[in-house]
């Protein structure tokens, strides 16, 4: 039975009805402002009967509240349904993930080394596993197929690695995933309880069934490039993407986009305070870079990381299909034409 306390009223088919009262965007909106608690739906007194009715399809709450959280571990809520995870990575040589992790963590959280969980034999950065390698990893961290699950990490940003761990559960076909809203930096700043023990959950059978609707390969992108069904969003700095900064911590990478692209960086999606920012927000974002999202879209950027928190934002809106191109940037400037590499930097190419 679905709870729809954990669940995002999903777009229904637009009417000629009120819009504010019925759109997919505005039943979106309004659970988002509710938050909702499980058990409850997250649809908020003013909405409409109809407008109800629209959650026999359903898109699985993105966010959850460091509040909602809380109260989750002081209820003693962790275990077999619901784990939390600390998706922390850092560049080599600034700050140490798993060392933090072992210092302080959400009370119950398990470490999800996204490291260990990619495919270590591809030339490329952080690229996915396979399926047998991911149900085996999360199944170790005690996630099964009916867990929901709570991803978080403790970037300064406010959140940077998690959305990408929140898109891996759904890529391999588990929707019950969520983002910790702020991250380890608010729930520190707002004072919630932490922990140095280590979390050693019971393992548990993980099902993993790849989604190919939601992963992007070279070969498609390429093929895009001619056919252009797929709008695409490269979430990296704008300068890395003009190719007038570098690419940090790369040795014969240069910086630049792939042709065709437009440039949302991801740290926009974020507010000062680290929070995601509300659905009007975010939708007015893609609006002014002309992205379509009733259209099919392409996300990337380096690694196929930052890449997600397009996804997230999209997802917010409404628009759960998004697709990532998992080789990213790293992967096209090694095998795409020279041509199709645009760059400010070296007269036009990267």
């Amino acid at each position: 039975m679905l709870d729809t306390g954990r669940l995002l009223a999903l777009p229904g088919s637009e009417s000629s009805g009120s819009p504010r009262a019925c759109s997919r965007e505005h039943v979106i909106a309004q659970s988002l402002e509710f938050g909702g608690s499980p058990g409850r739906p997250l649809v908020r007194p003013g909405v409409t009967r109809r407008a109800e009715t629209m959650v026999q399809q359903v898109l699985y709450r993105a966010l959850v509240s460091t509040k909602w959280l809380a109260e989750s571990v002081r209820t003693g809520k962790l275990g077999p349904s619901l784990r939390v995870l600390d998706a922390s990575w850092y560049s080599p040589g600034t700050r140490d993930a798993r060392k933090e992790y072992l210092e302080r963590h959400v009370p119950g959280a398990s470490f999800f080394d996204i490291e260990e969980c990619r495919n270590r034999e591809s030339p490329y950065e952080m690229m996915l596993p396979t399926e047998a390698g991911f149900a085996d990893y999360v199944g170790r961290l005690g996630i099964s197929n009916n867990t929901h699950v709570v991803v978080y990490d403790g970037d300064n940003l406010g959140s940077f690695y998690a959305p990408r761990v929140w898109w891996m559960f759904r890529v391999f076909g588990h929707r019950t995933v969520s983002v910790l809203n702020g991250g380890f930096r608010n729930w520190l700043k707002e004072g919630h309880p932490v922990t140095s023990e280590p979390s050693h959950p019971e393992p548990a059978i993980f099902k993993a069934t790849l989604d190919r609707s939601l992963l992007k390969t070279y070969e498609q992108v390429l093929e895009n490039l001619e056919s252009k069904r797929f709008q695409l969003v490269d979430s990296r700095a704008q300068g890395r993407y003009l190719g007038t900064e570098p690419e940090p911590d790369a040795v014969g990478l240069d910086s630049g986009h792939i042709q065709g692209s437009v440039n949302m960086p991801f740290m926009n999606f974020l507010t000062e305070d680290g929070f995601e920012k509300g659905p009007e927000e975010l939708r007015a974002m893609f609006e002014a870079k002309k992205v379509d999202l009733t259209k099919p879209l392409i996300a990337t950027c380096r690694k196929g990381v930052t890449a997600c928190h397009i996804a997230l934002a999209a997802y917010l809106c409404g628009k759960p299909d998004v697709a990532i191109y998992d080789g990213s940037w790293f992967e096209w400037f090694h095998r795409a034409p020279p041509e199709t590499r645009v760059s400010q930097g070296k007269g036009g190419k990267a």
